[in-house]
Order: structure tokens, then C-alpha cells, then sequence
């Protein structure tokens, strides 16, 4: 982005709302009558708006707009209400595309709306309408407010959603609070409206914590009328989102107006992405990667003549082909299930020996399971970072899987030393306690890891979609692996002795990998073929 001079140029000031977007037509309609308020209240400057994803007119768009009216100088305001991974990531990717496309323009970037107090106003006058809406007169000290926020994988917007909460909650006498999410983040909705009506309360006032209507805010009442039917003795209100309102407009503007002189101001403090936020430290300076792109202008390419994603076929290297064609030839292979030979085939490639073929070991469905959850789930986890190392980067990227590994961070080291286990053991407990069952888990270096992962298999009901055990070495090797091939709970592959590694592993995980991409492939020829 280019900086400002300090000297005015001559041309306009423009500002570009963005907003988010959405499939329901009610979410775009009321986002399109807010930005007509912010136009009247805008004085001369330029107003324009731009979605994210899944309608018309996109961000780039409304810039191209703004600088064919003579605009100079851009404003581009999230129209969001707290900094996540839009606010952060995929918004700041559109305005460096700007900046490079219109290198003539200054372009600047606001803040989210936030916390700021025309909002809190706005939230405390939507509760009172609500309370309105009843016969009952309560004092609010007998009622709970349920506010609902929209969940994200970042910490800190989640937090501030806890903030208003306690916030309106002190501010306005409400004897209780309940905090939950439309997705993403827990309690979810329908969980927290249980615990709350659990707790005695006479009644529960339900503030969605939303700028628009939409899917989801249409989805929270839904789950508010549902409790009032299953709870008759607990009057449950229904409080308006924020919507059209001036407060939002004027809060938009100062947002633009912070912008352009250069204050806007983001909470880099507990920013996931700057510092080391407890259970998220492997994400600092992590790159900044959009990840809107294929829902971009969706609503367009809908309405014109449907033509599937296309995924791009697994191409290797021409020495990697070449090495898979001697290996093909190399042995009888009609020995093996079909679906096996993927991954077997490769990890010969791996360690350059056709007999640690007939090492390894699959449960029944162990990689049509891996293939499955990789898709689904888009997770990996490993007990070292050499596992994490040797995934292919490229075929992680195009399928969107997220790799984890626990073993250096903070937490596993404080775990490891308070329980007497190895940090490898330890990181597979966190794994457990932070992603549940929806992993596939690759082990290749430490049997300690795998035992632990048994143990919890066994005495706590965890199940890995996947469970790929190949560590490498003389202690307690070859019984673990033994171990993890009587564990029937779960789908598994390993091997029998003391081969194997983190390099093993990994290449079991490319290989289904690559599957999985061969398998979308032949999907998409199936539908083309269909239609």
C-alpha cells in the first residue's frame, strides 16, 4: 500500500464497504440498505460495496468502480464485526491486489467495527425492544442473556465476544450470562440455550451478536423456538441482530475516517498471528493466505452454465515417475489388494527396498478410512516435526489439509515434565484433548507416542479416523508396534520389526493423499460423464 504524502491530491475520496457475503437473499439485502445509509451520511465521498465471497460485487469490483468515478484516495472497511481470519488474512490479501493493480491510488485499510460503544448502545437497545415484546414484568436479576456470537478458529475474536457479554451483562443488571456460537468455536447454540435453561433462570433473552439476517441468525432462532417448546417454564425472548441502524453506519464512517489518517487500530497484542497465544503458538508469522477465493462472486458463476471445480491431477516429478514406473516393474504386485499398492509402491520409493513391502500391516479399510479423513476432516497429526516436514506441500495445499505437531510447544513441555512422559507422548494427549477424533495420526519416530495413543484408544474412548504407527528403532519399537495391531478400535497401518521412521510416515500420508486426489478426479469424469 502506498503511504500517504501529507499533501492532498487532487481527485475524490472514496470508501468501499466489504462485506462478507452470503447465500441468503435477506443477509444481502440488508447489507445493500446499510451501505445506502452510509452513503447519505457520507457527505461527498465516493461509497461503494464489495463481498468477499459467494456474491456480486466483489471487493475488486467496487475499487475498480470507486477509481473509474476519480477516486484517489480508498478507504476499504471490513463489514464485520470482529478481527478474524477475514478481518486479518483474506481482506488484507484483496487490498495488496489493489494496491498492485492501481498503483496510483492510496489505498488504506480499517479496522473492524469491534467493541465499539454506538454498538454496545445498539445491543443494549435491541435487548429492551425484545423485553418489550413481553406481558411479564421480571427484574432482570432472575434473567439470563444468551448471546450468541459466530464462532471462529481465532481466540481473540472469540474473546471479545465473551467481553460484550460480561460487558452488557454488568452494564444492564442481568443476574446471569451465557456465551455460545453459531459454529466453530463451543458451546454451540443449541448447548448453551440448554445450559442456561438448566440453571433455573426465569427467563433467557437471545441477542444474536450479528450485523445482518442470514442462514445462521435464522438458524439461532430456530433454536430458540425449540427450546420454548421443550421448556415451557422458561420464557425465552428473541432480541433483533444489530441490522440497519445509524450507530452501525456512523461506526463504518469512523472506521474510513481512522483509515485514511492512519489510526486504525487492530488488537496486535493477542493476535494469533504475532505472538504466541496458548494453544496456538504454531501460528505465529504464519503466511497470509486467502482462503476465499474459490466462493468468490459464487452467486455469478451460479447463475451461469454449471461447470464442475475442476481438481488438478497428481503430476510428479519426471524422476519420481520414472522411479515409480521401475518399482511397478519390479516385483509381482498382484499380491497386494489394489488399494494398497499406492502406498506400498511408494514406500519402497521411500526406502529403496521392495521388501519393506511385505512389512507392512493394513486393518481392514484402513485407507479407504485415511482417504475418507483426509477429505473430511483436513487434519493431520504428528508425533514429530519430520513427519510434518516430509508431507508434500503442494498436495496439502491443493486439498486443504492443516498439519499439526504438538511436540514442541509450551504446553507439551510443562505436560511432559509434570507427568513424567516424553514430549512426543505428550503431544499426542494434546492432540486428543484439542482436535477430538477428527485427525488422521501419523507416528514416525517414537513409540512412546504410539502407546500413548493406544492407551487413550483403550481406557478413553478416543478414535483417530487413521492411526499410521511406523517408528523406527531397537526400544520398545516392535512392541508398540504389535500393541497398535491388536488395537482393534480404530483403523490402522504399521509394520512388523524395527524399520520404519518419520520419513515412512510420511510417505504412507502423501500416498493417500495422492488417492485421495485420483479418486476426486474420477468423480468429477463420472458427473461430466452423467451430464
Amino acid at each position: 500500500m502506498t503511504a500517504m504524502t501529507g499533501m492532498s491530491k487532487p481527485g475524490r475520496s472514496a470508501v468501499v464497504i466489504a462485506g462478507h457475503g452470503s447465500r441468503d437473499p435477506d443477509a444481502l439485502r440488508e447489507f445493500e440498505a446499510l451501505v445506502d445509509l452510509v452513503r447519505e451520511r457520507a457527505g461527498s465521498r465516493i461509497v461503494r460495496h464489495g463481498y468477499l465471497e459467494f456474491a456480486a460485487p466483489t471487493i475488486a469490483d467496487a475499487a475498480a468502480a470507486c477509481v473509474a468515478e476519480g477516486a484517489t484516495e480508498v478507504a476499504v472497511v471490513p463489514g464485520v464485526l470482529l478481527g478474524a481470519r477475514h478481518a486479518k488474512n483474506d481482506m488484507p490479501a484483496e487490498l495488496l491486489a489493489l494496491a498492485r493493480d492501481y498503483p496510483q491510488v492510496d489505498f488504506h485499510f480499517g479496522a473492524p467495527m469491534d467493541l465499539h460503544p454506538l454498538l454496545l448502545q445498539l445491543a443494549q437497545q435491541r435487548v429492551v425492544e425484545a423485553e418489550a415484546q413481553s406481558e411479564e414484568i421480571i427484574h432482570r436479576q432472575d434473567a439470563c442473556l444468551v448471546l450468541v456470537g459466530r464462532g471462529t478458529t481465532d481466540p481473540d475474536a472469540n474473546g471479545e465476544v465473551a467481553k460484550l457479554a460480561r460487558m452488557l451483562q454488568e452494564g444492564m443488571g442481568f443476574g446471569g450470562v451465557k456465551v455460545c456460537f453459531s459454529g466453530t468455536a463451543t458451546p454451540l447454540v443449541r448447548e448453551g440455550l440448554s445450559q442456561a435453561a438448566g440453571q433455573g433462570w426465569q427467563r433467557l433473552v437471545v441477542l444474536p451478536f450479528f450485523l445482518f439476517d442470514g442462514v445462521l441468525v435464522k438458524r439461532i432462532y430456530a433454536a430458540a423456538d425449540e427450546l420454548a417448546q421443550r421448556e415451557p417454564g422458561v420464557e425465552v425472548l428473541k432480541a433483533s441482530y444489530l441490522g440497519v441502524h445509524a450507530h452501525v453506519a456512523d461506526v463504518m464512517l469512523e472506521r474510513a475516517a481512522e483509515a485514511i489518517e492512519g489510526r486504525a487500530a487492530m488488537n496486535c497484542s493477542l493476535c494469533k498471528y504475532r505472538v504466541q497465544i496458548v494453544g496456538f503458538e504454531q501460528q505465529v508469522g504464519e503466511p497470509q493466505r486467502a482462503h476465499h477465493l474459490q466462493v468468490r462472486d459464487l452467486s455469478a458463476r451460479e447463475q451461469a452454465v454449471p461447470a464442475p471445480l475442476q481438481t488438478a491431477p497428481y503430476v510428479p516429478h519426471p524422476i519420481e515417475a520414472e522411479s515409480m514406473r521401475i518399482i511397478d516393474a519390479g516385483r509381482d504386485w498382484s499380491v497386494f489388494p489394489p488399494e494398497h499398492l499406492t502406498v506400498l509402491q511408494r514406500l519402497v520409493h521411500t526406502s529403496g527396498d521392495f521388501a519393506a513391502a511385505d512389512e507392512l500391516y493394513f486393518s481392514a479399510g484402513a485407507v479407504q478410512a485415511g482417504m475418507k479423513a483426509i477429505l473430511r476432516c483436513k487434519r493431520v497429526v504428528t508425533d514429530v516435526t519430520m513427519v510434518q516436514t516430509g508431507l508434500k506441500r503442494a498436495v496439502l495445499e491443493q486439498l486443504g489439509v492443516q498439519t499439526w505437531c504438538g511436540v514442541h510447544d509450551p504446553e507439551t513441555h510443562l505436560m511432559a515434565q509434570n507427568l513424567g512422559m516424553t514430549r512426543s507422548a505428550a503431544g499426542i494427549r494434546r492432540a486428543w484433548q484439542k482436535f477430538g477424533n477428527d485427525m488422521v495420526l501419523a507416528i514416525g519416530d517414537a513409540p512412546t507416542a504410539i502407546t500413548e495413543a493406544v492407551r487413550l484408544i483403550r481406557e478413553h474412548g478416543w478414535r483417530p479416523q487413521l492411526v499410521i504407527g511406523l517408528p523406527v528403532g531397537f526400544v520398545g519399537t516392535r512392541e508398540s508396534k504389535d500393541e497398535l495391531r491388536r488395537c482393534l478400535q480404530v483403523p490402522r497401518i504399521t509394520n512388523s520389526g524395527t524399520r520404519g521412521g518419520s520419513p515412512w510416515a510420511a510417505t504412507v500420508v502423501n500416498a493417500l493423499m495422492i488417492d485421495a486426489i485420483a479418486w476426486l478426479v474420477e468423480q468429477e469424469r463420472q458427473a461430466e460423464g452423467a451430464g
